[in-house]
């Protein structure tokens, strides 16, 4: 079993563990899991993976090239050619993963190409273990470049991809209601109460909660906000696929922005609607999250067709 993989050693508990939500829902709540969105959600789930087993490949390959082709570079600037394997090294690591995902999820939410990738994960209205499986396919291309700079500076290619397995089976568990405020835990983790906030489509709560395993990036660069035990979440999008053909789900989003460029009337048009936020109009007639969030705090009433992020 391939070591940088801890995916593979997780996956049977990730399986028992959506089982478990399942027939505890039967019980508890019958509005967690609907089996059309269940199955769509694995669909998108097995595309990510096997699609993944190649782009792993891919990623660990070109880690391992800068690595070696910056190690002169690294001896002649630095003196040294790798950062090496202590445990401290194995941390610091760790965190850098975490800096790094949160700027790959913060900008899979504020950049429209990549939100158009990223949106199949929060195309669900339900929040369950089993929406948590809902990955994106077209993410799997742009996430690794947020890391390549790691082994141009010495992280050993290897460390790099274990932490990376690392990081996405601790997310895993974030996408359950049945866990409590966890106290203490929540002023630097990221937690499932807060992950909630993150899945909502509530306008208050938009590109909020970006962070992997720690939520103090999201302190750090101002996009940490709390659950709000006065606004009840409601998960998904805006504007949903409405559909559950995994084909749909992962590429409305494109098409949206295909029929935007057709209707520009300029190249920055063109260009800010493939690259601009979501929601961002050249006439101002839409507004994106961080618009609408400003509107709010001024008391300025936006109209229906103004809310498309």
């Amino acid at each position: 079993m391939d070591v940088t993989n801890p995916l593979l050693y997780a996956l049977p508990f990730f399986i028992t563990l959506i089982i478990v939500e399942i027939v505890l829902s039967v019980k508890h709540d019958r509005h967690l899991y609907y089996w059309n969105d269940f199955f769509a959600s694995v669909s998108m789930g097995a595309g990510a993976t096997i699609l993944a087993s190649f782009t792993k490949i891919a990623s660990i390959g070109i880690f391992f090239f800068l690595f070696e082709v910056f190690k002169p570079v690294r001896m002649e600037l630095l003196g040294y050619e790798s950062l090496g394997w202590a445990w401290y090294v194995w941390i610091i690591c760790q965190l850098l993963d975490d800096h790094n995902y949160y700027w790959y999820h913060r900008l899979s939410h504020t950049v429209r190409l990549f939100w158009a990738a990223h949106i199949v994960h929060h195309s669900s209205e339900n929040f369950n273990l089993g929406s948590g499986i809902r990955n994106g396919w077209f993410t799997l291309f742009y996430k690794p470049m947020f890391w390549l700079w790691m082994p141009i500076v010495g992280f050993e290619p290897i460390m790099l991809a274990t932490c990376l397995g690392i990081q996405a089976i601790y997310q895993f568990h974030l996408h359950t209601k049945s866990v409590p405020n966890l106290g203490f835990f929540e002023k630097f983790m990221n937690t499932p109460r807060q992950h909630q906030v993150h899945h909502s489509c509530n306008l208050e709560y938009l590109d909020k909660n970006h962070g992997g395993f720690l939520n103090i990036f999201d302190r750090i660069y101002g996009s940490h906000l709390a659950l709000d035990e006065k606004i009840e979440p409601k998960f998904g999008v805006i504007h949903p696929p409405n559909s559950f053909n995994p084909l749909i789900i992962a590429t409305h989003e494109f098409k949206n922005i295909w029929m935007d460029v057709k209707k520009s009337k300029s190249v920055k048009e063109a260009f800010m609607s493939i690259f601009g936020p979501p929601g961002w109009s050249a006439d101002g007639s839409t507004k994106t999250a961080r618009e609408i969030q400003r509107a709010m705090r001024d008391g300025i009433e936006l109209k229906p067709t103004e809310i498309v992020s």
